[in-house]
């Protein structure tokens, strides 16, 4: 599906006008990226006085940037005590200490520099979907209250009043979050940056990124820049092999649909407070209003696929289940983007060489911890690769924890994943291959089966192995008990069936075409 039909290009209030790199520069900082990671990271350099290039590969939030809910959420989609189990109690406390901090500086911004980008705060509502649902809602506030999160457990009747549905048991109130326009608010930074100094370069994809031992030179089409520090901020929508480390993480597809701006009558007890909303189930939703009354809901799910009609579908009954009132209701717009997802749910910031840095793998929460990496990787950059206030703290991560922890990493090595993982990645490999697929599964648990597991499927060879239109998609199992038996793993599991099952509609349609051409 085109972009042409994606809301948050119609209806945002920002503009900026750029220009292509022609010709060659020199700078303090090159940032390559133009999403909320790159303007943020401009902007905070150009502001302290630094000489800022930054490159975009086509234009500013253009990537997920510009395709996301605009849910402003604080912190990470996973419960407090499961960071830092994961990453270590202390760097674990400051992670969300500094992330649920992360609304402030959203909305700090807006406020500063007049982004017009809708902004709201009136926090949000994580649904219980059912019961379970509730039971996963109540064990968050529990760990949230004990960090000192203003959140509030709503029960049934109170969620119902809040949403307008009767459809949800329960809700938790976040009250620091809020919504915005998402590609509004990129452009707003962008503008900002711009204002401060920053040059900017729409449809300039690096081509090769290096150091030559004295300074960083990134290649476009259209010339050379060298800068003595480097901030790679491309996230979910890298683009080739540029010399650089390559983001590693799962694509995972989420659609949205807009209605029309609803008349009076309808909008009237429909989140009547203007939360933001998304809800606990397998297959996560997410639904909200914007600044004109259009309801719109969100799923995972690619509504561009050749089988996007499936997830159009279940869009157009999840809205009338949720509210029947809306049942048949026009639905204007539709869009889909990618999420970078990590397979501990946790971004990454790999150190790329000398004062250069990557961030990635916001897990579906890009526009807080999208902002605040910004910011701290064009401090650390700035201060000759010396470590800066904030989530970029803690060097300790490089040697404490294991490989694809929230970290500073000198080895070009990608982020590999766990083994559970690549024993999935093997299963995949096998029978796309057309292999016997059983010395594999042998391998795997099999006893007290109560979630999918993820299985990655290998990129760089689809539709090479793929024998005719064949094709076998392997799940594996996890047993109960385990870390991964908890809702938000679950839901992870879900999204990424999602992604590779979306992959494997794309070899079939190309073998199809293949054969009918």
């Amino acid at each position: 599906m085109s972009q042409d039909n994606n809301l948050w290009r119609h209806s945002a209030a920002e503009s900026i006008t750029t220009t292509k790199l022609a010709g060659d520069q020199d700078c303090d900082l090159v940032v390559i990226g133009g999403g909320y990671t790159g303007t943020s990271a401009a902007l905070t350099a150009a502001e302290q006085g630094a000489s800022v290039c930054l490159l975009e590969a086509r234009d500013i939030g253009y990537g997920g940037s510009g395709r996301n809910v605009g849910l402003v959420n604080a912190g990470l989609w996973l419960p407090p005590e499961t960071i830092c189990r994961q990453i270590g109690a202390r760097p674990g406390a400051k992670l969300i200490d500094d992330l649920g901090q992360a609304p402030d500086r959203v909305f700090g911004l807006i406020e500063k520099h007049a982004i017009d980008c809708e902004a709201t705060r009136n926090g949000t509502l994580h649904n219980a979907h059912n019961a379970a649902g509730m039971r996963d809602i109540a064990e968050r506030h529990r760990q949230l209250l004990a960090t000192g999160a203003p959140v509030t457990l709503l029960d049934a009747r109170e969620a119902r009043a809040r949403n307008g549905s009767a459809r949800v048991f329960g809700a938790l109130h976040d009250a620091r979050a809020g919504t915005i326009q998402p590609r509004a608010y990129c452009l707003g930074l962008a503008r900002a940056a711009q204002q401060a100094g920053a040059q900017l370069h729409e449809y300039s994809p690096a081509q090769s990124i290096r150091h030559d031992g004295a300074q960083w030179i990134v290649k476009t089409p259209g010339g050379e820049v060298r800068a003595g520090a480097l901030i790679q901020a491309t996230n979910g929508y890298h683009l080739g092999d540029t010399g650089a480390p390559v983001p590693q993480y799962v694509p995972i597809w989420f659609s949205q649909l807009a209605t029309k701006p609803l008349p009076g009558a309808l909008r009237r007890d429909i989140l009547a407070g203007g939360e933001g909303c998304w809800d606990t189930a397998l297959v996560m939703n997410s639904w909200r209003l914007d600044q004109a009354g259009r309801l719109i809901i969100g799923a995972m799910g690619d509504i561009s696929h050749v089988a996007g009609g499936l997830h159009r579908a279940y869009l157009q009954r999840k809205l009338a289940a949720l509210y029947p009132q809306l049942a048949g209701q026009p639905l204007d717009y539709g869009w889909s983007g990618r999420i970078a997802m990590t397979s501990d749910h946790i971004p990454k910031t790999v150190e790329l060489g000398p004062r250069g840095l990557s961030t990635f793998g916001y897990s579906g929460r890009g526009i807080g911890p999208g902002t605040s990496f910004g910011i701290a990787m064009a401090n650390a950059v700035l201060a000759g690769g010396r470590s800066a206030r904030g989530i970029l703290r803690d060097r300790r991560h490089a040697d404490t924890q294991p490989a694809g922890r929230l970290m500073w990493r000198r080895s070009r090595a990608p982020h590999q994943p766990s083994a559970g993982l690549q024993l999935g990645q093997q299963c995949i490999n096998v029978a796309i291959g057309g292999q016997n697929t059983r010395p594999v599964l042998q391998k795997l648990p099999h006893r007290r089966m109560v979630h999918p597991a993820t299985c990655l499927f290998d990129d760089r060879n689809a539709g090479e192995r793929v024998p005719g239109v064949q094709m076998c998609f392997i799940i594996a199992f996890g047993p109960a008990g385990s870390d991964t038996d908890q809702p938000h793993h679950r839901s992870a599991f879900a999204a990424i069936l999602h992604a590779r099952l979306n992959q494997i509609a794309d070899i079939v349609q190309m073998r199809l075409q293949r054969f009918t051409s």
